[in-house]
């Protein structure tokens, strides 16, 4: 036994680095479920970015014009990164791990219930919105006297079991249950990374078609600018920018993926490659998207899909679409879940454990939340209240206002002039283009 000892030791000073590693070997297999990869953060912050608000691109670059149209992509996602790295440097000052928590150690209790409202209000309405489009594509709608069937319809005739309330509860039941009920965010990786190549192959198909159709001469020709002159008011040019905010609006979800990488210093790096992701894509859906349809794209370009076509290659290719988008929705479905049941549980109960260590807390509100999402949208038919009140008001604060404040209040002295000069030019550009929105919208609204 003495021998055995000495031996041992006598090779931990022989080889002192494979003592290290096997150490650190146990180290890792120990930890190695609990660290989130770098991959896997890209993929659920553009998951995050590339929602439903893609849809709308297109119809944006047609009141913007497509010079401003880029300029104004580009001026938002400039101004997301700018208030991420406003986050990230407080959080990496601070004591908090979470969004609320943050502002809460710079703004008292108030300001993480400010935070956490406006995060469930945004959340629960981006789900929402994503069971309502879904049901529209699978299962149709209705709009202005006009029936758009669903495409289980047109495949299937139509019957009860395809009917709006019965298809979305089996999509609630058997595809969004099994994936909201996943504890950590990092194990959503392949499903954000399958939505995004969904929304690429979305985004390829309309370039195709777009292409194709300028070759046969079928386009129209795009305008560069506004058309001043007979369809827009300078007004109805801020009613653009709550669909980009919705679209870069992914500050919600930093904080919940930052906490499960290995390294949360690579938290800036994965967000820039998801904004630079996200970008490209909404260039190429806005400029493609309006090339195709000209001045006849609606708000919603899943609209234009659902047009009966000439042939039956063109009719698979509308389905492709609609069908594609419609599954790169229930994968972002369970990303914003995800930050919706965090900040109600912080909300709820402020003392209590992690919530996914605690299985009394996870699982009824799990459930409760996806229960009520499915009976709103069931209830609700439209969703461009959701797009307009959220885009103007709680996804402007967590986006602009709420970081540019922690800058202002600098409860951790590490602010500097240029970085108050900044957070004071944020949030008034927030607040005037965001009133400027909600008035032109409502006022559009008493109009019509």
């Amino acid at each position: 036994m003495v021998k055995q000892e000495n031996s041992d030791e006598a090779e931990a000073v022989a080889h002192p680095l494979l003592q290290d590693l096997k150490s650190l070997e146990g180290q890792n297999s120990s930890s190695s479920e609990k660290v989130a990869s770098f991959s896997g953060a890209v993929f659920n912050i553009s998951t995050t970015m590339i929602g439903a608000g893609i849809m709308s691109i297109p119809a944006t670059i047609k009141v913007l014009g497509i010079v401003p149209g880029f300029v104004l992509i580009l001026l938002v996602a400039l101004v997301g990164e700018v208030t991420l790295e406003f986050l990230l440097r407080y959080t990496n000052s601070g004591e908090s791990s979470t969004y609320a928590g943050m502002v809460g150690e710079s703004f008292g209790p108030w300001g993480s219930i400010a935070v956490q409202i406006c995060a469930i209000i945004t959340n629960l309405g981006s789900l929402i919105i994503y069971f309502i489009i879904i049901g529209d594509v699978l299962c149709g709608s209705q709009s202005e006297g006009t029936l758009h069937l669903g495409i289980l319809q047109e495949w299937f005739g139509i019957h009860w079991w395809n009917s709006r309330a019965y298809a979305l509860l089996f999509i609630a039941l058997f595809v969004m249950l099994p994936l909201v009920l996943l504890r950590r965010v990092d194990s959503l990786r392949h499903t954000s990374a399958v939505s995004i190549l969904l929304a690429v192959v979305f985004v390829v198909i309309c370039s195709a078609m777009a292409i194709y159709a300028l070759c046969k001469g079928k386009t129209q020709k795009p305008r560069l600018f506004p058309d001043f002159a007979h369809q827009v008011s300078v007004f109805d040019l801020f009613t653009t920018i709550p669909i980009l905010v919705t679209g870069f609006g992914f500050h919600v979800n930093i904080h919940p993926i930052r906490a499960e990488l290995g390294k949360p210093s690579d938290m800036r790096s994965a967000a820039r490659i998801s904004l630079v992701i996200s970008i490209i894509i909404y260039f190429s859906i806005g400029f493609f998207g309006y090339l195709l349809f000209g001045d006849s794209v609606m708000d919603d370009i899943l609209v234009n899909f659902d047009q009966s076509s000439d042939s039956t290659i063109g009719q698979i290719i509308n389905d492709i679409v609609r069908l594609s988008y419609a599954v790169h929705l229930l994968f972002v479905f369970p990303i914003m879940n995800f930050s919706l049941r965090a900040n109600i549980d912080e909300l709820l109960f402020p003392n209590k454990p992690i919530l996914a260590q605690s299985t009394s807390r996870f699982l009824p509100l799990t459930f409760v939340l996806l229960s009520f999402t499915y009976i709103v949208a069931m209830a609700i038919p439209s969703i461009w209240y959701f797009f307009q009140f959220m885009g103007s008001t709680t996804i402007v604060c967590l986006t602009f206002i709420f970081p540019a404040a922690l800058i202002l209040r600098d409860g951790h002295g590490i602010s500097t002039r240029r970085d108050k000069i900044i957070a004071i030019l944020v949030i008034i550009l927030a607040v005037v283009t965001s009133s400027i929105a909600m008035s032109t919208t409502l006022y559009n609204s008493a109009q019509s």
